[in-house]
Protein backbone atom coordinates (compact mmCIF):
# COMPACT_ATOMS: atom_id res chain seq x y z
CA UNK A 1 0.00 0.00 0.00
CA UNK A 2 1.26 3.36 -0.94
CA UNK A 3 0.61 6.66 -2.65
CA UNK A 4 3.11 9.17 -1.38
CA UNK A 5 1.95 9.79 1.86
CA UNK A 6 3.39 7.36 3.68
CA UNK A 7 0.85 8.31 6.95
CA UNK A 8 -2.30 7.56 4.79
CA UNK A 9 -1.81 3.74 3.05
CA UNK A 10 -4.97 2.22 0.81
CA UNK A 11 -5.15 -0.49 -1.78
CA UNK A 12 -6.12 0.64 -5.31
CA UNK A 13 -10.03 -0.28 -5.50
CA UNK A 14 -10.80 -3.31 -6.22
CA UNK A 15 -11.91 -3.00 -9.68
CA UNK A 16 -8.24 -1.70 -10.75
CA UNK A 17 -7.35 -4.23 -12.86
CA UNK A 18 -3.17 -4.19 -11.78
CA UNK A 19 -2.77 -3.34 -7.76
CA UNK A 20 0.85 -3.24 -7.31
CA UNK A 21 1.51 -0.21 -5.67
CA UNK A 22 5.20 -0.78 -5.82
CA UNK A 23 4.92 -0.77 -9.71
CA UNK A 24 2.36 1.41 -9.64
CA UNK A 25 4.64 4.41 -7.63
CA UNK A 26 7.16 3.69 -9.74
CA UNK A 27 5.71 4.36 -13.11
CA UNK A 28 4.50 7.43 -11.70
CA UNK A 29 7.76 8.89 -11.42
CA UNK A 30 8.15 7.86 -15.18
CA UNK A 31 9.19 11.05 -16.86
CA UNK A 32 9.79 12.26 -20.40
CA UNK A 33 13.80 10.95 -20.75
CA UNK A 34 12.65 7.66 -19.23
CA UNK A 35 10.43 6.77 -22.41
CA UNK A 36 13.67 7.29 -24.52
CA UNK A 37 15.44 5.03 -22.42
CA UNK A 38 13.00 2.13 -23.75
CA UNK A 39 15.02 2.04 -26.75
CA UNK A 40 17.85 0.48 -24.99
CA UNK A 41 15.99 -1.88 -22.58
CA UNK A 42 13.98 -2.90 -26.18
CA UNK A 43 15.56 -3.55 -28.89
CA UNK A 44 11.88 -4.18 -30.65
CA UNK A 45 10.82 -1.14 -30.09
CA UNK A 46 11.38 2.35 -31.51
CA UNK A 47 9.82 5.04 -29.13
CA UNK A 48 10.13 8.31 -30.24
CA UNK A 49 8.38 11.70 -28.89
CA UNK A 50 6.65 13.63 -31.01
CA UNK A 51 4.11 16.71 -31.35
CA UNK A 52 0.61 16.70 -30.15
CA UNK A 53 -0.91 17.13 -33.73
CA UNK A 54 2.13 15.04 -35.68
CA UNK A 55 0.50 11.77 -34.64
CA UNK A 56 -1.66 12.28 -37.39
CA UNK A 57 0.63 12.80 -40.31
CA UNK A 58 3.10 9.94 -39.14
CA UNK A 59 -0.28 7.60 -39.03
CA UNK A 60 -1.60 8.64 -42.35
CA UNK A 61 1.81 9.24 -44.27
CA UNK A 62 2.97 5.15 -43.13
CA UNK A 63 -0.54 4.11 -44.45
CA UNK A 64 -0.18 5.40 -47.86
CA UNK A 65 3.33 4.66 -47.69
CA UNK A 66 2.42 0.69 -47.58
CA UNK A 67 -0.26 1.46 -49.91
CA UNK A 68 1.26 2.76 -52.58
CA UNK A 69 3.83 0.14 -52.20
CA UNK A 70 2.00 -2.08 -52.31
CA UNK A 71 0.65 -1.31 -55.58
CA UNK A 72 4.09 -0.46 -56.95
CA UNK A 73 5.61 -3.60 -56.18
CA UNK A 74 2.12 -5.57 -56.99
CA UNK A 75 2.37 -7.03 -53.20
CA UNK A 76 -0.51 -7.99 -50.60
CA UNK A 77 -1.03 -5.76 -47.72
CA UNK A 78 -2.33 -7.14 -44.76
CA UNK A 79 -3.18 -3.96 -42.25
CA UNK A 80 -5.67 -3.94 -38.52
CA UNK A 81 -7.27 -0.87 -38.62
CA UNK A 82 -8.74 1.08 -35.52
CA UNK A 83 -11.73 2.73 -35.55
CA UNK A 84 -13.50 5.34 -35.97
CA UNK A 85 -10.63 8.05 -37.12
CA UNK A 86 -11.39 10.14 -39.70
CA UNK A 87 -7.68 10.30 -40.57
CA UNK A 88 -8.72 7.57 -42.96
CA UNK A 89 -10.01 10.27 -45.31
CA UNK A 90 -6.94 11.99 -45.77
CA UNK A 91 -5.37 9.03 -46.61
CA UNK A 92 -8.03 8.09 -49.11
CA UNK A 93 -7.36 12.43 -50.72
CA UNK A 94 -3.52 10.71 -51.23
CA UNK A 95 -4.64 7.65 -52.84
CA UNK A 96 -7.07 9.37 -54.73
CA UNK A 97 -4.43 12.32 -56.03
CA UNK A 98 -1.37 9.89 -56.96
CA UNK A 99 -3.76 7.67 -58.66
CA UNK A 100 -2.85 4.55 -56.09
CA UNK A 101 -4.72 1.30 -57.47
CA UNK A 102 -5.45 -0.51 -53.98
CA UNK A 103 -6.60 -3.81 -55.43
CA UNK A 104 -4.02 -5.53 -53.18
CA UNK A 105 -4.97 -4.00 -49.71
CA UNK A 106 -6.47 -6.36 -47.21
CA UNK A 107 -7.76 -4.83 -44.02
CA UNK A 108 -9.25 -6.49 -40.70
CA UNK A 109 -11.28 -4.17 -38.12
CA UNK A 110 -9.61 -4.33 -35.02
CA UNK A 111 -13.26 -4.50 -33.05
CA UNK A 112 -16.45 -3.76 -33.14
CA UNK A 113 -19.93 -3.13 -30.22
CA UNK A 114 -22.09 -5.47 -29.21
CA UNK A 115 -24.40 -5.09 -26.85
CA UNK A 116 -25.90 -7.59 -23.76
CA UNK A 117 -26.53 -10.77 -25.61
CA UNK A 118 -22.85 -10.75 -27.68
CA UNK A 119 -24.71 -9.66 -31.16
CA UNK A 120 -22.58 -7.35 -33.01
CA UNK A 121 -23.77 -3.95 -34.12
CA UNK A 122 -25.25 -4.54 -37.59
CA UNK A 123 -23.03 -2.13 -40.74
CA UNK A 124 -25.34 0.76 -40.45
CA UNK A 125 -24.84 1.57 -36.51
CA UNK A 126 -23.92 4.86 -36.34
CA UNK A 127 -21.10 4.79 -33.65
CA UNK A 128 -19.99 1.12 -35.59
CA UNK A 129 -16.39 0.70 -36.62
CA UNK A 130 -17.15 -1.09 -39.86
CA UNK A 131 -19.63 1.67 -40.09
CA UNK A 132 -16.69 4.64 -39.71
CA UNK A 133 -14.53 2.75 -41.55
CA UNK A 134 -16.67 2.69 -44.89
CA UNK A 135 -17.57 6.52 -44.04
CA UNK A 136 -14.13 8.06 -43.69
CA UNK A 137 -12.13 5.40 -45.86
CA UNK A 138 -13.25 2.90 -48.28
CA UNK A 139 -15.85 4.97 -49.81
CA UNK A 140 -13.78 8.15 -50.16
CA UNK A 141 -11.56 6.24 -52.57
CA UNK A 142 -12.20 6.52 -56.35
CA UNK A 143 -14.47 3.00 -57.00
CA UNK A 144 -11.73 2.11 -59.30
CA UNK A 145 -9.06 2.33 -56.79
CA UNK A 146 -11.07 0.84 -54.43
CA UNK A 147 -10.09 -2.79 -52.87
CA UNK A 148 -12.76 -5.37 -53.51
CA UNK A 149 -15.42 -4.76 -50.68
CA UNK A 150 -14.85 -8.71 -49.74
CA UNK A 151 -11.07 -7.85 -49.20
CA UNK A 152 -11.95 -5.45 -46.36
CA UNK A 153 -13.51 -6.96 -43.23
CA UNK A 154 -14.58 -6.47 -40.09
CA UNK A 155 -15.77 -9.15 -37.14
CA UNK A 156 -19.56 -10.00 -36.90
CA UNK A 157 -21.32 -13.06 -35.57
CA UNK A 158 -20.86 -15.20 -38.45
CA UNK A 159 -16.85 -14.80 -38.88
CA UNK A 160 -15.87 -14.18 -35.72
CA UNK A 161 -14.84 -17.47 -34.33
CA UNK A 162 -12.67 -17.67 -37.68
CA UNK A 163 -11.52 -14.39 -37.38
CA UNK A 164 -8.12 -15.21 -36.10
CA UNK A 165 -7.65 -17.89 -38.48
CA UNK A 166 -8.98 -15.41 -41.17
CA UNK A 167 -5.59 -12.81 -40.51
CA UNK A 168 -3.32 -16.14 -40.37
CA UNK A 169 -4.72 -17.35 -43.75
CA UNK A 170 -4.36 -13.55 -45.17
CA UNK A 171 -0.68 -14.03 -43.99
CA UNK A 172 -0.60 -12.54 -40.71
CA UNK A 173 -0.95 -8.47 -40.66
CA UNK A 174 1.55 -6.38 -41.91
CA UNK A 175 0.99 -3.84 -39.65
CA UNK A 176 -0.99 -3.19 -36.86
CA UNK A 177 -1.93 0.30 -36.03
CA UNK A 178 -2.68 0.71 -32.20
CA UNK A 179 -3.41 2.46 -29.12
CA UNK A 180 -3.77 1.82 -25.27
CA UNK A 181 -6.75 2.39 -23.58
CA UNK A 182 -7.62 3.78 -20.16
CA UNK A 183 -7.99 -0.38 -18.90
CA UNK A 184 -4.79 -0.57 -20.46
CA UNK A 185 -6.49 -2.55 -23.32
CA UNK A 186 -5.41 -2.59 -27.10
CA UNK A 187 -8.13 -3.17 -29.73
CA UNK A 188 -10.93 -4.31 -26.72
CA UNK A 189 -8.45 -6.83 -25.02
CA UNK A 190 -9.93 -5.78 -22.00
CA UNK A 191 -9.01 -7.53 -18.38
CA UNK A 192 -11.66 -9.71 -18.44
CA UNK A 193 -12.77 -13.30 -17.92
CA UNK A 194 -13.09 -13.74 -21.40
CA UNK A 195 -9.19 -12.81 -21.80
CA UNK A 196 -8.51 -15.11 -18.89
CA UNK A 197 -8.82 -12.35 -15.76
CA UNK A 198 -10.82 -13.18 -13.05
CA UNK A 199 -10.06 -11.25 -10.02
CA UNK A 200 -6.76 -12.80 -8.51
CA UNK A 201 -7.18 -15.72 -11.36
CA UNK A 202 -5.03 -14.28 -14.42
CA UNK A 203 -3.94 -17.01 -17.09
CA UNK A 204 -0.36 -17.44 -17.74
CA UNK A 205 0.97 -14.98 -20.37
CA UNK A 206 2.17 -17.61 -22.60
CA UNK A 207 -1.44 -18.98 -22.88
CA UNK A 208 -3.10 -15.41 -22.84
CA UNK A 209 -0.93 -14.74 -26.12
CA UNK A 210 -1.82 -17.32 -28.08
CA UNK A 211 -5.74 -16.16 -27.73
CA UNK A 212 -7.40 -15.12 -30.43
CA UNK A 213 -10.47 -13.20 -31.88
CA UNK A 214 -13.66 -13.40 -29.26
CA UNK A 215 -16.88 -11.16 -27.91
CA UNK A 216 -16.48 -9.93 -24.57
CA UNK A 217 -17.29 -7.63 -22.13
CA UNK A 218 -15.94 -4.54 -21.38
CA UNK A 219 -14.19 -2.97 -18.37
CA UNK A 220 -15.75 0.05 -16.75
CA UNK A 221 -12.90 1.66 -17.64
CA UNK A 222 -13.53 1.35 -21.16
CA UNK A 223 -17.12 2.09 -21.37
CA UNK A 224 -15.67 5.56 -19.27
CA UNK A 225 -13.26 6.27 -21.77
CA UNK A 226 -15.72 5.78 -24.80
CA UNK A 227 -18.13 8.12 -23.01
CA UNK A 228 -15.61 10.68 -23.82
CA UNK A 229 -15.15 10.54 -26.79
CA UNK A 230 -17.52 12.72 -29.65
CA UNK A 231 -18.99 9.96 -31.67
CA UNK A 232 -20.86 9.11 -27.70
CA UNK A 233 -21.50 12.96 -26.88
CA UNK A 234 -18.37 13.50 -24.84
CA UNK A 235 -20.91 14.26 -21.79
CA UNK A 236 -19.96 11.30 -19.66
CA UNK A 237 -23.20 9.45 -20.25
CA UNK A 238 -21.83 5.57 -19.48
CA UNK A 239 -25.31 4.27 -20.26
CA UNK A 240 -25.09 5.02 -23.91
CA UNK A 241 -21.83 3.08 -24.54
CA UNK A 242 -22.73 -0.61 -25.41
CA UNK A 243 -21.64 -3.68 -22.91
CA UNK A 244 -19.68 -5.79 -25.07
CA UNK A 245 -17.77 -5.98 -28.43
CA UNK A 246 -16.14 -8.53 -30.80
CA UNK A 247 -11.84 -7.75 -31.20
CA UNK A 248 -8.93 -9.14 -32.41
CA UNK A 249 -6.91 -11.49 -29.34
CA UNK A 250 -3.51 -11.03 -28.44
CA UNK A 251 -2.83 -13.72 -30.81
CA UNK A 252 -3.15 -10.96 -33.91
CA UNK A 253 -1.09 -8.70 -32.33
CA UNK A 254 1.99 -10.67 -31.43
CA UNK A 255 2.04 -12.03 -34.90
CA UNK A 256 1.90 -9.01 -36.57
CA UNK A 257 5.38 -8.31 -38.50
CA UNK A 258 5.04 -4.72 -37.27
CA UNK A 259 3.33 -2.44 -34.98
CA UNK A 260 2.74 1.41 -35.04
CA UNK A 261 1.72 2.28 -31.62
CA UNK A 262 0.35 5.80 -30.85
CA UNK A 263 -0.18 7.56 -26.97
CA UNK A 264 -1.71 10.58 -27.68
CA UNK A 265 -5.43 10.73 -26.05
CA UNK A 266 -6.90 13.60 -24.31
CA UNK A 267 -9.62 15.88 -23.51
CA UNK A 268 -10.29 18.12 -26.25
CA UNK A 269 -7.56 20.89 -26.13
CA UNK A 270 -6.19 20.81 -22.49
CA UNK A 271 -3.39 18.93 -21.59
CA UNK A 272 -5.95 16.59 -19.39
CA UNK A 273 -5.21 12.74 -20.38
CA UNK A 274 -6.33 9.21 -18.75
CA UNK A 275 -3.44 8.13 -20.84
CA UNK A 276 -0.66 10.06 -19.21
CA UNK A 277 -0.43 7.33 -16.22
CA UNK A 278 -1.55 4.31 -18.73
CA UNK A 279 1.00 4.62 -21.44
CA UNK A 280 3.63 4.55 -18.41
CA UNK A 281 2.16 1.21 -17.00
CA UNK A 282 2.07 -0.18 -20.42
CA UNK A 283 5.51 0.39 -21.49
CA UNK A 284 7.04 0.58 -17.72
CA UNK A 285 5.44 -2.37 -16.05
CA UNK A 286 5.27 -5.82 -16.73
CA UNK A 287 4.10 -8.03 -19.35
CA UNK A 288 0.41 -8.85 -17.62
CA UNK A 289 -3.32 -9.51 -19.42
CA UNK A 290 -4.13 -7.31 -16.29
CA UNK A 291 -2.61 -4.37 -18.88
CA UNK A 292 -3.39 -5.78 -21.91
CA UNK A 293 -1.72 -3.60 -24.04
CA UNK A 294 1.81 -4.45 -22.60
CA UNK A 295 2.26 -6.86 -24.75
CA UNK A 296 3.66 -4.37 -26.93
CA UNK A 297 6.75 -5.01 -24.87
CA UNK A 298 6.90 -8.20 -27.25
CA UNK A 299 6.47 -7.22 -30.78
CA UNK A 300 8.28 -5.39 -33.40
CA UNK A 301 7.64 -1.58 -32.94
CA UNK A 302 6.99 1.75 -33.23
CA UNK A 303 6.14 3.75 -30.42
CA UNK A 304 5.02 7.47 -30.70
CA UNK A 305 5.06 8.95 -27.58
CA UNK A 306 3.38 12.50 -28.08
CA UNK A 307 4.43 15.04 -25.89
CA UNK A 308 0.80 15.59 -23.43
CA UNK A 309 1.51 11.89 -22.38
CA UNK A 310 5.28 12.31 -22.06
CA UNK A 311 5.09 15.11 -19.45
CA UNK A 312 5.65 14.72 -15.94
CA UNK A 313 2.78 13.42 -13.88
CA UNK A 314 2.51 16.14 -11.80
CA UNK A 315 0.44 16.72 -8.48
CA UNK A 316 -1.60 20.33 -8.28
CA UNK A 317 -2.51 21.04 -5.09
CA UNK A 318 -3.70 24.40 -6.06
CA UNK A 319 -6.16 23.34 -8.78
CA UNK A 320 -7.18 20.28 -6.78
CA UNK A 321 -10.04 19.88 -9.18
Amino acid sequence: MSNYFHEFKFEPASWVPYRDVEVLDMCRKKKREDYLELNNKFPNLNVQIIADDFVWWVWAIDMFKRIKESDEQDKKLVMILPNPTPIYANVAYMINKFNINCRNLYTFNMDEWANQDANVAPIDYPQGFMYAFNRFFYSQIKSELRPPKEQCIGPNNKNIKDYSKMIEDAGEADIVYSACGWSGHTAFIDPVPEFGVNGNDVIDVDEWIKMGARIAHLHPLTIAQNCLHASFGKSGDVAFVPPMAATIGPRDIVNAKRVLEMHFFKTGPTDISWERFISRLVLFGPVTPLVPDSLIQLTNADVYICDVIAQAIEIDMQNQY
